[in-house]
């Protein structure tokens, strides 16, 4: 009863941020936010809508299979975050973009803008729904399962609120509420920390060196180039993940655009960015001192990585040095994470179909459908990803986004980095025929070869999409060049 009094509370609060960021709202408001954000409040909240629940989950227990190779990654998010914001952000204010896929109708062409608002649906509606599950499944499991309310009731109660507080205001309202998620997320996370560390019998400081000095805590693979963790794959790899989970994501730009001039969008930008490494940082540390809870414990390390966290939380009720306060400190983390990405999914794919879709960004009543619909679907995607899934949270997001992200990445690149026209028509065959191939490569490597594929996925996907608009009108032509 205590954790649901904990999230009654918290939703009372998003709730009334909501009231007062919804005031005299218009699409305007929805859509852009009337472009009149703080910066530092707009950075502040995209950390916590960065960091999903799946980051929560997943990212601690990813140190007893790959240690703490993943910031790796992370250092390649900063150098992608840079580009975003010196590259495609001027872009996108110079043009007065609502939806960032309107480039590729002013540069491209009409049927290249559709096909990128369309991979955009179809990635953000997965993604979005795999993240969004972690919060249905843990609510689950530690509050609505003992009271018998099914699965199906949960994930419809959960999407509910968030169309209850983002129907009106839309992302300016998530600007504000972004920041509370931010704040309850890390309040979580070093609670989490502190408790783990004092039921060891360890002060802070004896934690910091016994994390440092653990096996778990190689962070760099240079020996051994066929590697999935090898540093040039995960590195190249998070810089192409910002580019298109950032960068060419309307979900991730939406609030961004709503800064009220490029610099201060760009200093927003640049300082989320940095703290993505810290960030994650505190998630491997947190699972490198749980592997050490359970040594000490003399309790087997769960078998699958996402587990260890969750499993923490169940097991801490059998001993009497743990107690209840892990239980609400860990869910309304989880919650504040899920949230903080859940909404903002679910006003950019709303954008996207009124804006780029239905080209439509007036009619107020179409907007309102949109938002229910999208909410309807999310439900749909939640449920069949519990029936079908069968692998790491984390990896299948971005396995979700090498297929899908990797078109929207050939297709930016071909816009910024050539003059050339393309042949409009043949775009959503290109576009469709480049996942489908990496999939038979991956398939076809992996049979005569052993080695698959991992977040490199991403960079060969946009390669193909690239050299299919290359070669779809073979003469050099004077293409419209608006960077």
């Amino acid at each position: 009863m205590v954790i649901i009094a904990v999230v009654i509370v918290y939703f009372a609060l998003l709730f009334a941020i909501s009231r007062w960021a919804g005031r005299k709202a218009t699409n305007a408001t929805f859509y852009r936010a009337d472009r009149r954000s703080p910066w530092y409040m707009v950075a502040f909240g995209m950390v916590g809508a960065s960091i999903s629940g799946v980051t929560f989950v997943s990212v601690p227990g990813m140190v007893v299979r790959t240690q703490m190779t993943y910031l790796q990654m992370c250092m390649g998010f900063i150098l992608g975050y840079v580009v975003v914001a010196f590259v495609l952000l001027p872009l996108y204010y110079r043009l007065n973009l609502t939806s960032v896929y309107g480039y590729l109708g002013q540069r491209l062409g009409h049927r290249s803008y559709k096909t990128g608002a369309s991979f955009f649906l179809l990635s953000k509606m997965t993604g979005a729904a795999v993240a969004f599950y972690v919060v249905c499944m843990i609510l689950q499991r530690f509050v609505f399962e003992p009271m018998g309310v099914p699965f199906a009731a949960t994930v419809v109660g959960m999407v509910g609120l968030i169309w209850l507080y983002t129907r009106r205001g839309g992302v300016k309202t998530l600007v504000w509420t972004d920041s509370l998620q931010t704040v309850c997320l890390f309040a979580a996370l070093l609670l989490i920390i502190y408790k783990v560390t004092t039921d060891m019998g360890m002060t802070m400081e004896q934690a910091v060196v016994a994390v440092a000095d653990s096996e778990l805590s190689r962070v760099f693979v240079m020996d051994d180039w066929m590697s999935k963790q090898y540093f040039w794959k995960q590195f190249l790899s998070g810089v192409f993940v910002v580019l298109v989970m950032t960068g060419v994501n309307q979900d991730m730009m939406q609030k961004n655009l709503t800064c009220k001039t490029l610099r201060d969008a760009q200093k927003d930008m640049c300082t989320y960015g940095v703290a993505f490494l810290p960030a994650n940082l505190l998630f491997l540390s947190l699972g490198v001192l749980l592997t050490m809870w359970y040594h000490q414990q003399n309790l087997p390390i769960p078998a699958v990585g996402d587990e260890l966290l969750p499993q923490y939380i169940v097991l801490s009720s059998q001993f009497p040095t743990l107690n209840s306060l892990v239980s609400v400190v860990f869910t309304l983390g989880i919650v504040a994470a899920s949230f903080s990405s859940a909404d903002s999914a679910l006003t950019s794919l709303t954008t996207i179909y009124c804006v780029d879709i239905k080209e439509n960004a007036t009619d107020e009543r179409l907007r309102k459908r949109t938002h229910c619909m999208m909410c309807v679907l999310f439900v749909l995607v939640i449920l069949l990803f519990k029936a079908v899934n069968s692998t790491s949270l984390l990896d299948a997001i971005y396995i979700i986004a090498s297929y899908t992200y990797g078109p929207l990445l050939g297709l930016f690149a071909f816009g910024l980095l050539t003059r050339r026209a393309v042949n409009d028509r043949c775009v959503p065959y290109i576009a469709v025929a480049s996942p489908l191939l990496c999939y038979l490569l991956d398939y076809g490597v992996g049979q005569l070869t052993g080695y698959r594929f991992g977040y490199e996925l991403l960079m060969l996907n946009g390669l193909l999409t690239f050299v299919g608009l290359w070669v779809s009108h073979p003469a050099a032509s004077d293409g419209r060049n608006i960077l």
